[in-house]
C-alpha cells in the first residue's frame, strides 16, 4: 500500500514531464525552440518534436502567405497633381530566425507595422520619381509601377526575414478638395461646350430662318408683281371694252355713270336722297334717259282715257277683312256713279 502510494505520484510527474516535452509542428507553421530567449532549434518540417520541459519553449509562426493593406497616403507625381493611393501586399516569413531577431517578441504585428512603413516609403519614391505623371499612374502602366515598388520593397523586407510575394495598387484617386475642383472644372468645360453648341444651333437657326423669310418675301413679291401685272392687263382690257362700248353710245354711258354714282351714294344706313330740281346730277341722269330722240311730252297730248284702258284692272285682295272689303266696294260704286253722272251732264 505504501509502495503504490509512492509510485503513483512519481508516475504522474513522469507522464506530465513527457507530455510537456512533446510538441506537434503543423504543416502550416514554422517553430522555434527557445532556451532562455536564445534560439536552440528551428523546425520547419511538420511532425512531432521534443524539448526540455520548463527550460525550453516553443514559438510558432505562420508559414502561409499573408496579406497586408497599407494605409492611404498622398503622393505627388512629377506633374504636381496630388493623388491618394492605397495598396496591399502579400508576404510570407522566409527566414524565421532572422524574423525573430528583427521583430523580437512583437511577432507578426510588429513586422506588419515595419513592412507598412517600408511599402509607403517605396510607393512615395516610385510614384514621385521623374517621368511618372498622374496620367501614368492612372493608366495601364500602373502594373509596371507596382512591380518596381515590389522589387525595391523586397530588398528592405529581407532584413526582416520576410519575402514580398506581390504588391498591388488598389485605388488611386484625387484628394477630396482636388476632386471637387476637378469636378467643377469638368462641369465648367461641359457647360462651355453646351453653350458653344447652343450658339452654333442658334446661328444655324437664324440662317435658316433668314433664308425662309427671304424666300417668303421673294415669293410674295413675285406673286404681287404678277398679280399687279395681271390686274393691270385686266383693267386695261376692261377700260378698252368700256371705251369701245361707251364710245358707241355716249348718252348711255352718261346714264350708266349717273346710276353708278347714285348707287355709291346710297348706303345701307341712308337710302333716302333729296335733290333740287335744278340739280346737275339729276339733269345728267334724265338727259341720258331722253337721249336718242326722247323729248319732253306735253300733258295735253296725252289721251287719259286711253291710258286708263291700258292700265290693268285692280282687284281687291281676298285677304282683307270683310268690313274693309265692303268699304272699298262702296267707294268704287260711288266713284262709278259720280263718273256716270258727269257723263250724262255732258
Amino acid at each position: 500500500m505504501r509502495k503504490t502510494t509512492f509510485i503513483l505520484p512519481v508516475l504522474a510527474v513522469v507522464i506530465a514531464g513527457i507530455l510537456s516535452s512533446l510538441y506537434i509542428v503543423d504543416e502550416r507553421e514554422k517553430v522555434l525552440v527557445l532556451q532562455f530567449g536564445q534560439i536552440r532549434q528551428v523546425v520547419e518540417e511538420p511532425g512531432l518534436g521534443f524539448k526540455i520541459p520548463l527550460i525550453q519553449e516553443v514559438v510558432r509562426y505562420d508559414d502561409r502567405i499573408l496579406s497586408l493593406d497599407t494605409e492611404t497616403i498622398e503622393v505627388t507625381p512629377s506633374d504636381d497633381r496630388r493623388l491618394v493611393v492605397d495598396a496591399f501586399t502579400r508576404y510570407r516569413i522566409a527566414d524565421v530566425v532572422q524574423f525573430r531577431q528583427a521583430v523580437g517578441v512583437g511577432g507578426i504585428r510588429a513586422a506588419e507595422d515595419r513592412l507598412s512603413s517600408i511599402l509607403n516609403a517605396q510607393i512615395r519614391e516610385v510614384l514621385g520619381a521623374d517621368q511618372v505623371t498622374s496620367d501614368t499612374i492612372l493608366s495601364p502602366q500602373r502594373r509596371d509601377l507596382a512591380l518596381r515598388i515590389r522589387a525595391q520593397a523586397r530588398t528592405s523586407a529581407e532584413g526582416l526575414g520576410l519575402e514580398i510575394v506581390d504588391v498591388r495598387l488598389k485605388q488611386t484617386n484625387l484628394p477630396q478638395q482636388n476632386l471637387e475642383a476637378t469636378f467643377a472644372r469638368m462641369r465648367a468645360e461641359r457647360e462651355r461646350e453646351a453653350a458653344d453648341e447652343i450658339a452654333r444651333g442658334n446661328e444655324a437657326a437664324q440662317r435658316v430662318r433668314a433664308a425662309a423669310d427671304r424666300t417668303t418675301v421673294e415669293t410674295v413679291s413675285n406673286a404681287e408683281r404678277e398679280a399687279d401685272i395681271t390686274r393691270g392687263e385686266a383693267d386695261a382690257e376692261r377700260n378698252r371694252i368700256y371705251a369701245q362700248a361707251f364710245g358707241n353710245n355716249p348718252e348711255f354711258f352718261a346714264f350708266y355713270r349717273s346710276l353708278a354714282a347714285l348707287e355709291k351714294s346710297m348706303d345701307s344706313n341712308n337710302s333716302t336722297l333729296v335733290f333740287s330740281p335744278e340739280s346737275e346730277f339729276l339733269g345728267q341722269m334724265f338727259d341720258a334717259i331722253r337721249a336718242d330722240g326722247l323729248g319732253a311730252v306735253a300733258l295735253q297730248d296725252v289721251d287719259i282715257d286711253q291710258l286708263r284702258e291700258m292700265a290693268p284692272e285692280s282687284e281687291i285682295s281676298p285677304d282683307l277683312p270683310e268690313a274693309e272689303r265692303r268699304r272699298l266696294e262702296e267707294d268704287a260704286a260711288a266713284q262709278e256713279a259720280e263718273a256716270s253722272g258727269e257723263d250724262a251732264t255732258n
